[in-house]
């Protein structure tokens, strides 16, 4: 591959790389650990990913169970899931926190395909703007010292790149979207 394409596919993969992140922490009737990845608790004065607070596990398919290795982080974790947007009032036992996801309506699983595929669309459309950027820096080049076939060519490579994410991105929605349809 062309050193002058490369830096395009790195940002074509990184885009790709966000959305899968994103659908993580969607969540899909089961209990995905993931859903808890962007809440901080504060530690001594410092905002701490829960994971590096306690042990998270989960022991049965609508449940996730948060072992805090200091139990005067107990209510500092509850706050934390309080305030955040997964929709889910924790309960403790003095030692363990645990959050019971319920099942999910229709409706709200069919408001979920919606957002999966929004967010689908928003990666598309990232995909395409660095395809054009590319195209806008090649035609730039073109001012320069590269002929118009090698312009032709670099342009036909970001094109396969682009036809390659946006097919791994409409992979990635179906598959994402087949997940939360499953009852």
């Amino acid at each position: 591959m062309d050193a002058r394409v490369k830096p395009f596919e790195e940002k074509m993969q990184k885009a790709y790389d966000f959305l899968l992140g994103d659908y993580q922490t969607i969540r899909a009737g089961r209990a995905n650990p993931h859903v808890l990845d962007k809440l901080k608790v504060d530690y001594y004065g410092t905002p701490t990913p829960i994971q590096q607070v306690g042990n998270i596990t989960v022991p049965e398919a609508r449940m996730i169970q948060i072992a805090p290795w200091e139990k005067s982080l107990i209510r500092d974790i509850e706050k934390a899931i309080m305030a955040s947007d997964i929709g889910i009032t924790p309960s403790n036992d003095g030692s363990v926190i645990r959050l019971v996801f319920p099942e999910l309506t229709e409706e709200r699983r069919k408001d979920l395909v919606k957002d999966v595929k929004k967010k689908g669309e928003d990666a598309k459309v990232a995909v395409r703007n660095i395809r054009r950027d590319a195209n806008d820096s090649f035609k730039k080049l073109a001012k320069t010292e590269v002929s118009e076939d090698e312009i032709k060519d670099l342009e036909d490579s970001v094109q396969k790149l682009t036809d390659k994410f946006i097919k791994d991105i409409d992979k990635a929605i179906e598959e994402k979207s087949k997940e939360i349809l499953t009852v």
